[in-house]
C-alpha cells in the first residue's frame, strides 16, 4: 500500500493546497486515483459542512473564491461527483501531472512508489475562445 501526495496548483505552478491520500495500491490508474480523490473530498465535506473544496463544481453549487457554496444542507453524491471529475478530465477541464510528465489518459498507470506528488491544475476557458 502507498500514500499519494496530491497538490492543487495554479497554472503558474503555485500550490493552492496539498494533502496525503493514504492506503492506495502501489500502482494505480489515473482514473482510480481521481475517483478516490473525489470520494475523499465529498467525505470531508459531509464531515465538516460549510464550503465544498473540490476539483469540480457539484450540481447546484455556486463558485466563490473560497470554494463551492451549496444551497441549504445539500448532500453530494460521491459517485456522481467522481463521474463528473472523470468527464471533466476528458474535456480538458484540468490536467494531472506526476513527476515531470502530464497524464494523458485516465487509463495510464501511476506508480506511487516513485514518491512523486500528483498535481491537479484546473484550466479556465478563455473568454471569447
Amino acid at each position: 500500500m502507498a500514500d499519494a501526495l496530491l497538490r492543487d496548483e495554479t497554472m503558474a505552478g503555485r500550490e493552492i493546497s496539498s494533502w496525503v491520500l493514504p492506503g492506495l495500491p502501489d500502482v494505480v490508474t489515473a482514473r482510480e486515483l481521481l475517483r478516490e480523490r473525489v470520494r475523499e473530498e465529498v467525505a470531508r465535506f459531509h464531515a465538516t459542512g460549510g464550503l465544498f473544496h473540490g476539483l469540480v463544481r457539484p450540481v447546484a453549487a455556486t463558485e466563490t473564491p473560497q470554494g463551492f457554496r451549496l444551497p441549504g444542507s445539500t448532500h453530494i453524491d460521491g459517485e456522481a461527483q467522481a463521474d463528473a471529475a472523470c468527464a471533466a478530465f476528458e474535456r480538458n477541464g484540468f490536467v494531472m501531472i506526476t513527476g515531470s510528465r502530464q497524464i494523458e489518459s485516465l487509463d495510464e498507470l501511476i506508480d506511487l512508489r516513485d514518491g512523486d506528488s500528483i498535481a491537479f491544475i484546473r484550466l479556465v476557458p478563455l473568454v471569447g475562445g
